[in-house]
C-alpha cells in the first residue's frame, strides 16, 4: 500500500504540472452532479440475462462502480474498499440500497462478473445483498455510452494490454440522477452513509443521519463531507437561546411562586 501510494502521489505530481503520461492524457473523471444517467442501456448481469440499468433504479438510491474484472491493481482495490465501508454503514444492499457494478471492458463475459459477484457476496457476508449487488457486462456501445454520462474517461494501453482508468464511485438517486462521487480506493463510511441519505431524499436513515447532514456539507472538490461550520454555529445560538429562555420562566415563575 505504501508503494501505491507513493505511485499515486507522483502521479497526483505529474498531473499538476500538466505532464501526464500518453496513455493517461485521456483519463480521469468530470463530475454530472445532477445530471441524468442512460437508465435504458442494455447490459448482461452475472447469469447472461439481457438486463437494462433502469431494472435497479426507480425505489432506492444506488451506488455505481465502474471497474474491470481483469485488473490487476486498482479495481479490486476499489471493490475491497467499498466493501469495507459498506460492512460499516448500518443500511444493507438490497434492503435500503442497490450497487451496480459495471465493466468497462466489452471483452469481459458474464461468467468472469458472475465469479466477482461470489467473491465480493462472500467478503459483504449480508444475505440480503444478493439480490442487490449486480456485476455487469456490456457491448462496446453501451459501455461509452454510460461512462460519457457519468464523467468516466478511460483508455486502452496497447502496449500493457490494460485499461488506463481513474478510481471512484458515484452514488446515484432512484431516478437516476449523479448525487456524489467519491474519490480514490477507500471511502469513509460516514460520508457514503450520508451519501445515501441525502440521495434517498430521506427515505432511508434516522433522526440522528439528519442531524448529521445539517452539520456537514458535501464538498464536490473533494468528494467529502466537511463540517458546515455556519450550521453548527446557528444551532448552537438556537440551543443557547432556547436554553436562556426555558431558564428565564423557570426564574418568573420562582419569582411569582415567592411573591404570591
Amino acid at each position: 500500500m505504501r508503494r501505491l501510494a507513493a505511485c499515486l502521489l507522483l502521479l497526483s505530481s505529474a498531473f499538476a504540472q500538466g505532464d501526464r503520461p500518453p496513455a493517461l492524457r485521456d483519463v480521469g473523471i468530470d463530475q454530472r452532479l445532477n445530471e441524468q444517467a442512460p437508465l435504458d442501456l442494455p447490459f448482461r448481469d452475472e447469469t447472461g440475462k439481457l438486463v437494462r440499468l433502469q431494472d435497479y433504479f426507480g425505489h432506492k438510491p444506488v451506488i455505481l462502480a465502474l471497474v474491470y474484472y481483469q485488473c490487476p491493481m486498482l479495481c479490486t482495490l476499489v471493490l475491497n474498499g467499498l466493501v469495507r465501508a459498506m460492512r460499516t454503514v448500518p443500511f444493507s444492499a438490497g434492503d435500503q440500497f442497490n450497487i451496480v457494478t459495471v465493466s468497462f471492458d466489452p471483452r469481459e463475459t458474464p461468467e468472469l462478473a458472475a465469479a466477482k459477484k461470489r467473491t465480493y457476496l462472500e467478503r459483504y457476508n449480508r444475505p440480503e445483498a444478493e439480490k442487490g449487488w449486480h456485476f455487469l457486462t456490456g457491448d462496446e456501445s453501451s459501455v461509452q455510452q454510460l461512462a460519457r454520462a457519468v464523467g468516466f474517461r478511460y483508455a486502452f494501453d496497447r502496449a500493457t494490454d490494460q485499461w488506463a482508468h481513474a478510481t471512484a464511485i458515484m452514488v446515484l438517486t432512484p431516478e437516476g440522477k449523479l448525487a456524489r462521487y467519491f474519490y480514490g480506493v477507500e471511502y469513509p463510511a460516514r460520508d457514503l452513509r450520508l451519501a445515501l441519505v441525502e440521495a434517498s431524499r430521506s427515505q432511508i436513515g434516522t433522526p440522528t443521519d439528519q442531524v448529521l447532514l445539517f452539520c456537514f456539507h458535501y464538498d464536490p472538490a473533494t468528494g467529502k463531507y466537511g463540517l458546515a461550520i455556519m450550521n453548527v454555529i446557528r444551532a448552537i445560538g438556537v440551543t443557547t437561546a432556547l436554553a436562556l429562555g426555558v431558564f428565564m420562566l423557570v426564574m418568573f415563575r420562582r419569582e411569582r411562586g415567592a411573591s404570591g
